[in-house]
């Protein structure tokens, strides 16, 4: 069992109880579309693109089954989001395969529609938002609280204009919320430790044949004896004590044998589990989100309506008050620092708080610039503090409580639910 603050969470916005109850008990609970921007389509266009709907299947294995069934590499899948395994998910992918060959694909609770012919790629952030239905189950709250309890953190929610915007479990891995750490010893050059604490280090909770086989390889080092025992759903972790076998010592070379998004999410999960520090850390102060103070960085929206994340605008006495009735129309944000190699630090009272995390943790700016593995650099960006909310429609029923709502890219529903549920354990998201 583990508590948030693991990833970096330590606190609630809402006052509230929660309902308690556990997310995701079947795939069906968890609904995610996708809301895509989609190339224009372009008779006897290179690419195919096409709405693929999945059950309980996580982003890169899918990717993965479907170059193998379409016999192309799998760098030759565009995708604009990953989306949560446990869950009934919609998004766009854009195929460099043949449209025939795309919608003939035959994988199990794989559904493909909607394809047509392309001459653009889609990359990642291609995309304006998910809506979600979600059901949370096993509530063992009397009956008469729990729509009290709900109507009280949906209404705080709204007033706010929105929930703390903290990157959700699966940024970090629900079962072996590891990803950040691995991210750390990446941007400190500690290559040995990053394989040992992803392919090693087994942790309480997850499947009992793959923590044994972790365990011994914690207690013994063998790496050949690993790769003969790691059960085959370690497909990632068997990939990279291949290349231990075959080249000893060559930790660099083993994460690389990772999809390249994956070794970017442990570098982004590190600076996820930093911000999530900080935005702890400023509601605990008592400081708004949805309101400026001297020295907060806010960024305007963008054309669709989405917090502009190329640009800031410094809050001071002479454009506070202009710049507050702008974040209360939804019309700006307040952020936080995805501390990277160009820093960037906030003024007053939020840039103390990024500063002193950031030195509590050893870090400069030019640690993210990563020489051996430069694909993995970084240079930082901002975030918005609050994760904006129009409509929350919920509906409470005898055995489980129905949320449905629209989230901006980027913005985990589970950063909403934990405000409902109040579990002290991830687990339960």
């Amino acid at each position: 069992m583990y508590d948030e603050s693991v990833i970096g969470i330590d606190v609630f916005l809402t006052k509230a109880k929660g309902v308690g109850g556990i997310l995701r008990k079947e795939p069906e609970d968890f609904v995610v579309n996708e809301i895509p921007l989609k190339p224009e389509e372009v008779k006897d266009g290179f690419y195919t693109a096409a709405l693929v709907r999945s059950r309980n299947w996580e982003t890169n294995r899918l990717l993965r089954m479907c170059a193998r069934k379409l016999r192309i590499s799998r760098k030759g899948i565009y995708f604009a989001g990953t989306k949560d395994k446990r869950a009934v998910t919609t998004q766009l992918l854009v195929f460099s395969a043949p449209l025939q060959d795309v919608v003939s694909m035959n994988i199990r609770d794989v559904e493909v529609f909607e394809a047509y012919e392309t001459d653009k790629r889609i990359q990642m952030g291609d995309l304006v938002g998910n809506e979600f239905e979600v059901a949370i189950r096993d509530i063992t709250v009397p009956e008469e609280e729990i729509m009290e309890r709900v109507e009280s953190v949906r209404k705080d929610i709204l007033d706010t204009g929105g929930f703390p915007n903290f990157f959700g479990v699966q940024r970090f891995g629900a079962v072996r919320p590891i990803t950040h750490v691995v991210g750390k010893h990446i941007v400190l050059g500690e290559f040995d430790k990053a394989v040992h604490v992803y392919i090693a280090n087994p942790i309480e909770g997850e499947n009992e044949e793959a923590f044994e086989a972790r365990k011994a390889l914690e207690d013994t080092g063998d790496y050949s004896k690993a790769l003969q025992t790691y059960p085959k759903t370690l497909s990632f972790e068997k990939a990279i004590l291949n290349r231990l076998v075959k080249n000893e010592g060559d930790f660099i070379g083993a994460l690389e044998q990772l999809p390249r998004n994956l070794l970017s999410m442990f570098i982004h999960s590190y600076q996820s589990y930093l911000f999530n520090k900080m935005l702890s850390q400023r509601i605990q102060g008592g400081a708004p989100l949805n309101e400026p103070l001297p020295g907060d960085l806010i960024m305007p929206i963008d054309k669709l309506g989405r917090p502009d994340h190329e640009r800031t605008i410094k809050v001071e006495e002479q454009n506070i008050e202009k710049i507050g009735n702008r974040c209360k129309e939804g019309k700006a944000f307040v952020s936080g620092i995805l501390f990277g190699s160009d820093g960037g630090f906030a003024g007053g009272e939020m840039g103390d708080i990024e500063r002193k995390i950031v030195e509590k943790e050893g870090l400069k700016p030019e640690d993210f610039i990563i020489p051996k593995m430069p694909q993995l650099s970084s240079k930082g960006i901002r975030r918005e503090l609050l994760a904006p909310l129009k409509e929350l429609e919920s509906e409470v029923l005898k055995d489980k409580v129905l949320l449905k709502f629209r989230l901006s890219k980027g913005c985990y529903a589970t950063s909403l639910l934990r405000e409902f549920m109040k579990s002290g354990d991830i687990m339960d998201y």
